[in-house]
């Protein structure tokens, strides 16, 4: 596998790899290559393997990504700004981590505030995220990951829960701030909008990868219409632990 190299005109390479859990297939002779400056959307039926893609994504570099698991994976009794925050651990140290999820540093704070405003969180920012609904924890999660300042973004499905119009522009505002993304999303229409390059899932393999100018929605509905063999499991959350294998 390949590793992220900030001067390569590859961000990631793939070639026959597959993905396995518990003896289990569940990616099948993955061949992809993803370039900077590329903005490509992971489309496909529910259980195609998508999040699984972007697991074998992210093993190869995540300390150069920034990452949105569809369960947010937020802490529920820290605040609003302290979540936000976390996407700052790496490139803070340690004693100046721990201090400022109890005292903010006035940069870390104006920096997040900012961010918060952007969001339309800048009210619920001393708030636990426990006391937050779906679409405001997702909010977080963006917050989280535009903080997390990396040149990659890998999302799945990070504005399903936000309502349709402040979706596009908090997907269009995540795109923005990333020279590269690839992006898992069930919305047919935000991928044909926002994006440059789909990459269609059916049943643990890609059937198609190609530019958005050449697809339309009907020529989408066909790929959900085939009758992939059902997955036996469900797909753990993006980041979690795989068997890789590969050529």
């Amino acid at each position: 596998m390949s590793t992220l190299q900030t001067k390569s005109k590859t961000v990631f390479r793939l070639a026959g790899e597959s993905l396995s859990l518990g003896g289990n297939p569940i990616l099948h002779s993955i061949d992809l290559q993803i370039h900077t400056g590329e903005k490509v959307a992971l489309i496909g039926p529910s259980g195609a393997g998508k999040t699984s893609l972007l697991n074998l994504l992210y093993g190869q570099c995540p300390g150069q990504v920034a990452l949105q698991p569809q369960q947010a994976g937020l802490v529920d009794l820290l605040s609003t700004y302290q979540n936000i925050f976390m996407g700052a651990l790496d490139r803070v140290g340690t004693l100046p981590a721990l201090w400022n999820l109890v005292r903010p540093l006035n940069e870390h704070r104006a920096e997040i505030e900012a961010i918060a405003e952007t969001l339309g969180l800048g009210d619920k920012l001393w708030q636990s995220v426990d006391r937050l609904s779906g679409g405001q924890r997702q909010r977080v999660a963006i917050g989280r990951a535009l903080y997390r300042k990396q040149p990659v973004f890998l999302g799945d499905e990070p504005v399903s829960a936000i309502d349709p119009l402040q979706a596009q522009l908090l997907l269009e505002h995540l795109l923005d701030n990333h020279d590269t993304a690839v992006v898992s999303l069930h919305n047919r229409q935000l991928a044909l909008q926002y994006f440059d390059r789909l990459v269609i899932m059916v049943a643990g393999r890609i059937v198609c990868d190609a530019p958005t100018s050449s697809l339309s929605e009907e020529k989408l509905d066909g790929f959900y219409q085939q009758d992939p063999t059902p997955e036996l499991f469900a797909e753990p959350a993006l980041g979690g632990e795989w068997a890789i294998s590969g050529s």
